[in-house]
């Protein structure tokens, strides 16, 4: 008998062993599933840079903010050119304010990977960015598909327009406006890129120049000069126009038979920046199906797969575009800009 007892008591504590162990395993499991699902919170602020329109920036934020309301947004707005000069101006001050960039093109972007000023961020949304509209080592994505080609004021103007020749005709002799290079990311891109075409070179310039253009600080500018009548024609970003127009503004936009020139308006992280974490979720829902959407909504083409361009603007399969080896476009910028300036001034 007391043999018998030992043997239950035996299996009893074996049991209870057993049982804890298997408390034990699973609570470790758990608390390692647990921090494995962890992410890290997003909050605190975040320092946004761009030079979007100051009402698209506002709205872009409020889109962010609604799905990370304890982030807080502090926008730093102004012209592509001005905005690289803060950042510049920054660094040499010792620390750079911006955590996440949203500029014109590409151009400017490959200009701080050069000097080593982003960060790479393998965010999951690039895969359904076309891969040439991003850099290959994802320091910056394209946000959006942006022309630029003709507005034409339609009470002033009757034949409309078909080729970028329009602009030399010596019958519209000061009736023309562009955006400077020197202020606007997509003028500067635009310069580079004409410059480098056959049919165009710097005699497109030089003949614009005769016609004693209006050269005005930025995009919106051009359009509140045709749309007010005080020009004809401009050289400007595709949805500014439709736009305008859709509010009852009497232009046209034109995309001219020799093709355009087209600006992603990328974004990126700057290297140095202090919230990161924020700064990957602001990127991310840019790239989403709901940033993009938004971006339809804004009037602007939606660079990602799937979702329509609106209405009155081209997908980027529908145009026909003129490019230039950016990493060319990077290294004459410059030399680009002081060449513009003698044109203009002659």
């Amino acid at each position: 008998m007391r043999k018998w007892m030992l043997i239950l008591m035996f299996g009893i504590l074996m049991a209870f062993a057993a049982g804890c162990g298997s408390k034990e395993s699973s609570e470790t499991s758990n608390a390692s599933e647990d921090t494995n699902n962890t992410e890290a919170k997003v909050e605190g602020s975040l320092h946004f840079y761009t030079s979007q329109p100051d009402a698209d920036a506002a709205k872009l934020v409020e889109g962010f903010q609604a799905k990370y309301p304890d982030v807080k947004v502090e926008t730093f707005r102004s012209g592509t050119e001005e905005v690289i000069s803060k950042i510049k101006a920054e660094k040499m001050a010792g620390k750079i304010q911006a955590d996440v960039l949203l500029v014109a093109d590409a151009v400017t972007f490959e200009s701080l990977k050069e000097e080593d000023m982003l960060q790479a961020y393998e965010t999951e949304e690039a895969t359904e960015i076309p891969s040439e509209l991003i850099d290959p080592d994802h320091t910056y994505f394209g946000t959006k598909v942006m022309a630029t080609g003709l507005v034409v004021n339609t009470e002033n103007v009757k034949e409309m327009p078909t080729s970028w020749n329009a602009l030399t005709s010596k019958e519209v002799k000061g009736k023309i406006i562009m955006p400077s290079p020197l202020y606007s990311g997509a003028a500067a891109y635009n310069l580079g890129v004409f410059t480098r075409q056959d049919t165009f070179g710097w005699d497109f310039y030089k003949n614009i120049a005769a016609n004693d253009v209006t050269v005005t600080k930025g995009n919106g500018d051009v359009l509140k000069g045709v749309a007010g009548g005080e020009k004809d024609y401009g050289m400007i970003v595709d949805y500014l126009v439709t736009r305008a127009k859709a509010e009852g503004s009497p232009v046209e936009l034109i995309y001219p038979e020799e093709g355009v020139p087209v600006i992603t308006e990328p974004i990126g992280i700057m290297k140095d920046a202090q919230n990161v974490e924020a700064a990957k979720a602001f990127v991310d829902f840019v790239l989403s199906e709901d940033g993009q959407k938004l971006a339809a909504e804004l009037g602007y083409t939606p660079i990602r797969k799937g979702i329509e361009a609106p209405e009155g603007l081209k997908t980027i399969d529908e145009i026909k575009v003129l490019s230039e080896d950016v990493q060319e476009l990077y290294k004459t910028r410059d030399a680009d800009k002081k060449e513009f300036e003698t044109v203009i001034s002659e």
